[in-house]
């Protein structure tokens, strides 16, 4: 059976997961990378270093992001979601970086050991924090086992 997620489907679904498929489009270029996420009140909140996807967002806050879960062909979620970039600066970097942790690290088990995607630790203050506050936002599913999504 093929469904829409209803609103508390589609939100329980962004909360349940960690990585997302962000994307942009700037100067005539499109540009699609995964990135780790908290989902949280109607917004999607990542952190990254400088680069590529942050230059892009800056000059086009416009963007997609698309969340999945695929069990196999005939057993699948999927969320597309639009909304705008926003970068966040003191108090509200702060939490929504402790909120990031909080939820991407438990999931590791060597968090020590872990990388840190590209971002060097020891420079905390290159590191970008942003939203993407949802401006509109469908999931899709796909089950043939009854109760499954």
């Amino acid at each position: 059976m093929l469904g829409d997620l209803n609103k508390g489907a589609l939100i329980d679904f962004l909360e349940q997961q960690v990585i997302g498929r962000l994307g942009c489009h700037a100067n005539g270029e499109t540009y699609v990378v995964p990135v780790n996420y908290v989902y949280k009140d109607n917004a999607i909140y990542s952190h990254s270093g400088n680069g590529k996807k942050i230059d892009m967002m800056r000059i086009n806050p416009q963007v997609c992001f698309e969340v999945d879960e695929i069990v196999d062909t005939f057993r699948w979620k999927s969320a597309i979601l639009s909304g705008h970039f926003i970068e966040l600066f003191g108090e509200e970097r702060q939490q929504a970086m402790q909120g990031i942790i909080h939820r991407i690290m438990p999931l590791t088990n060597r968090p020590s050991e872990e990388p840190s995607h590209g971002i060097n630790p020891a420079k905390h203050e290159d590191i970008v924090v942003y939203k993407i506050m949802l401006t509109a936002a469908t999931g899709k599913y796909e089950s043939h086992e009854q109760g499954k999504y």
